[in-house]
């Protein structure tokens, strides 16, 4: 018995690894998938594509093949005319702080530990924040952002 739950752990383990790594898309796996996107653009296009930036004026599919899919979309209107912000998204993780206090661990003069709820935590949150933004005004890039991590 013990041998065949060993092996159904093994199996889904495999299973989950190969599904993160299948989500996973490179420069190049996408441009190998959409050459036909790849060989329309301009030399300049392709050049900065292969290096993962991207320049205003460029086009949607240009900006996929560069960044990928974004984590979100946001429709909007900038000056009467219709815009899609496509925003890309990373996760921080707060510092662990072991040592609480300057007398002995666990209490001081500053606190005390077991107010805070991920002191004890065993997944430490982690704290999303967009990292790459960029704004479409009739399919072309209007404006993108590269944002600074917290």
């Amino acid at each position: 018995m013990k041998r065949q739950s060993l092996s159904g752990a093994l199996r889904f383990g495999i299973a989950a690894g190969a599904l993160v790594l299948a989500s996973c898309s490179t420069i190049e796996s996408r441009i190998s998938e959409h050459p036909e996107i790849y060989r329309n653009l301009s030399s300049r296009d392709q050049a900065l594509i292969n290096q993962g930036h991207i320049r205003a004026g460029m086009s949607a599919n240009a900006v996929w093949l560069a960044w990928g899919s974004p984590d979100s979309k946001v429709i909007g209107n900038m000056r009467g005319h219709f815009t899609e912000t496509w925003i890309y998204v990373r996760y921080a993780y707060p510092y662990y702080y072991p040592y609480y206090g300057p007398y002995a661990p666990g209490f001081g003069f500053f606190g005390d530990p077991f107010y805070d709820p991920f002191y004890y935590s065993l997944i430490p949150p982690s704290i999303p924040y967009p990292y790459k933004i960029v704004t479409f005004s009739n399919g072309r890039v209007m404006s993108f952002q590269y944002l600074v991590p917290p």
